[in-house]
């Protein structure tokens, strides 16, 4: 390991320039003791290290050195694929490794590349989780992913709708959607979907399985969310939406409120419209409807309108009594 944070600092010295002790054990994750007895390390091993005193100093490297010990280990190789992805990197346990690999990266490149990825990387920055939603705890995505990674069975103690149930799995793949995770697995032949915030205790034996021939993580993804959202969208809503609720549409209904705003009918005089929305069962689209409050009507179908109506009346008693 010390080799590894050897190199690391070497690397961040002819990436960055000069850097501070406090500076380089805030990146390394380390003493600023440990830096000293690193740097001194280094300049033993013959790697020119500069120690400039002051306001302004810090550790250099002699001006014209370059190392090129840059060589990716398999598992930093791997962690550059979700190098725009910081965040979901660490929740996978390979922050360490995509850390270490972005610096190999950048040592290798030409100095105007390598100042080109640092301006992109200081420019762009990829945050997975919606707002207003805390992120699930995945205390067992980590040992999910190296199971993924070296095809190795599951013994899951899984939390579904209907109660908690134990299976055998044989995990092909992890995708985070919405940040949320969810495992792509096959259980008793069959392929299916487990959110991984709902695994309540995981067991690896450490059997090994062959993977499927030709399987397609991303292909399964996109029918699969197809097929979701096939099953969710049982019927369809007619509303009649005021101005604000035009704008609220988007938000509280993702693609499904734009593609209905995107075809609704002329405004009114008062700028109402109306709309035609994907919705769920009968008590989730009266639910959804009663998030837009005063600024949206249920025009159909009857049973939704009626149903609508109640629940507003049933509110309309429980407020009027005093608490």
């Amino acid at each position: 390991m010390r080799a590894d944070r050897l190199l690391s600092l070497l690397l961040l010295l002819q990436n960055r320039g000069r850097m501070t002790a406090p500076e380089l054990a805030a990146e390394l994750e380390v003493s600023v003791r440990t830096v000293y007895r690193d740097i001194e390390a280094l300049g033993t091993s013959g790697v020119p290290v500069c120690a400039d005193r002051g306001p302004a100093g810090g550790y250099r490297l002699m001006d014209g050195y370059r190392t090129r010990l840059t060589g990716l280990t398999e598992a930093e190789a791997g962690s550059l694929f979700l190098a725009g992805a910081p965040g979901p990197a660490r929740d996978l346990g390979l922050g360490a490794e995509l850390a270490a690999a972005q610096l190999k990266l950048q040592a290798a490149l030409p100095v105007e590349l390598a100042d080109r990825a640092r301006r992109i990387q200081d420019r762009f920055h990829l945050d997975a989780p919606a707002w207003f939603r805390d992120a699930d705890p995945v205390p067992y995505l980590a040992p999910i992913a190296q199971a993924v990674w070296e095809q190795r069975v599951l013994r899951a103690h899984y939390r579904r709708w209907g109660g908690e149930v134990h299976r055998e799995l044989r995990p092909l793949g992890i995708v985070l959607k919405g940040g949320i995770w969810y495992l792509v697995a096959l259980s008793e032949e069959s392929l299916r979907t487990y959110r991984v915030s709902r695994v309540l205790a995981l067991d690896i034996p450490g059997e090994r399985f062959e993977r499927p021939a030709g399987f397609d993580l991303a292909a399964y993804w996109e029918e699969s969310a197809r097929r979701m959202a096939a099953v969710l969208h049982q019927g369809t809503a007619r509303l009649r939406v005021s101005p604000r609720a035009q704008k609220l549409l988007p938000a509280q209904f993702g693609a499904a409120g734009a593609r209905a705003l995107g075809a609704a009918g002329p405004a009114d005089q008062e700028g109402w419209v109306e709309v035609e929305l994907p919705v769920e069962t009968q008590a989730v689209a009266v639910g959804d409807v009663l998030r837009l409050g005063v600024e949206a009507e249920v025009l159909g179908p009857p049973e939704l309108r009626e149903a609508t109506a109640q629940a507003v009346a049933e509110l309309a008693r429980r407020y009027a009594a005093s608490p």
